[in-house]
């Protein structure tokens, strides 16, 4: 009888515990991004809620606006006042009665700049937490490096059929140019089953190899993915070499590992549109949570690098042009910007419709990849 409550105990400990600090501040700074805007531009704000349902706890500022800590920590919301919910879909028959002071605080009769401030405040937030936190790891620990050369060349594997040898040093892969070992992973993770032109320094010479990664389940930080391999090692850790960063070179190389998040996601989701990937490869909550709870196990302080990884994402995928999402808003702003008018009122509620049920589908899919990855389906 102890045992299942011993290990409900040790997998809220394992998994849901390392979740909620990553995932709770997070939240916290997207929906802080919006706040602070909102007050800039004279919006009135009525609540302000991490997580949905139930209040556990709340709290009023001395602005009326309401403050809670909610029931289930998956999301977060800041109303505006003249909203009908925490979507942000005005509250069209209430706007018609504000009194002229009222209207001057209402969020949906803002001007549209001001509107789209509002909205897009929130993803910045999330970018602006993650150079942060990538800048201080960058400053205080630095890196790592390992020369893109090839140590090993695994036998029966797709580089040895394609010919790569100890020794060899790789330049570029599809012209891309290779700075260091893990810059490879980016191009074959993701590439099963497609042909890679690879440039290798051989000696004094510069070979152009040709080489199609193989699909191989391997058991990584978060549960075992499927993922293209060429099966070639690089230097020893003994021959890594150390990068130390200043501020600015820090915040720089921050910034470009921001872009580089953004630049692979919009690559990974292309391929999937295109098939040439995988929808599998979508995931939720229930997968962050199983990353978290491993990283954790390794080190809490890379679960803090984790985080800037999180918010990245989280700030992407809230721009994408869905309607309910902030993208969808920034798409509606877009069109009113064109047509010198908003979209009229059925369009609107069509369009958040819409993206609701593709949300729901998108969150069930996410779900599914999860719980398949655990191996319970």
């Amino acid at each position: 009888m102890l045992a299942p409550v011993q290990d409900l105990i040790v997998g809220i400990w394992h998994y849901i515990v390392p979740f909620l600090l990553m995932i709770t501040p997070i939240i916290f700074f997207h929906e802080l991004g919006h706040f602070l805007m909102a007050r800039a531009c004279g919006v009135r704000i009525e609540t302000f809620s991490i997580g949905f349902g139930p209040a556990l706890a709340s709290w009023n500022d001395r602005f009326g606006t309401r403050w809670k800590i909610a029931s289930v920590p998956l999301g977060g919301y800041v109303k505006f006042f003249g909203d009908d919910n925490a979507a942000s879909i005005p509250d069209r028959e209430r706007l018609d009665g504000l009194s002229a002071g009222e209207r001057q605080v209402a969020f949906p009769l803002k001007a549209l700049w001001q509107r789209a401030l509002i909205v897009a405040a929130g993803p910045a937030a999330n970018f602006v937490l993650a150079i942060v936190i990538l800048t201080a790891f960058l400053m205080a620990l630095g890196t790592y490096a390992a020369a893109p050369e090839v140590s090993r060349v695994v036998p029966g594997s797709a580089a040895a059929a394609a010919g790569f040898r100890a020794g060899d040093t790789i330049l570029a892969v599809n012209g891309s140019p290779i700075e260091e070992f893990g810059d490879i992973r980016s191009f074959v993770w993701e590439r099963a089953g497609q042909s890679l032109a690879v440039q290798v320094r051989r000696g004094s010479h510069t070979l152009l190899l040709h080489v199609t990664p193989r699909l191989t389940r391997m058991n990584m930080i978060g549960g075992p993915q499927k993922v293209g391999l060429l099966g070639i090692d690089g230097p020893p850790p003994s021959q890594w070499k150390h990068v130390g960063y200043g501020f600015f070179s820090a915040v720089g190389e921050a910034c470009n590992e921001t872009w580089s998040v953004v630049a692979t996601t919009f690559d990974q989701l292309g391929r999937i549109f295109t098939g040439d990937g995988k929808s599998s490869q979508i995931s939720g909550p229930i997968g962050i949570a199983k990353l978290s709870g491993d990283v954790a196990a390794v080190s809490w302080l890379s679960l803090f690098r984790l985080a800037a990884l999180i918010s990245i994402s989280i700030g992407l995928v809230n721009l994408f042009p869905i309607p309910i999402l902030d993208g969808g808003h920034l798409l509606y702003y877009g069109f009113e910007a064109v047509l010198g008018r908003p979209l009229g009122a059925r369009a609107q509620d069509v369009g958040f419709r819409l993206g609701l049920a593709v949300m729901v589908g998108l969150m069930l899919l996410a779900a599914w990849n999860d719980l398949v990855r655990l191996n319970l389906f």
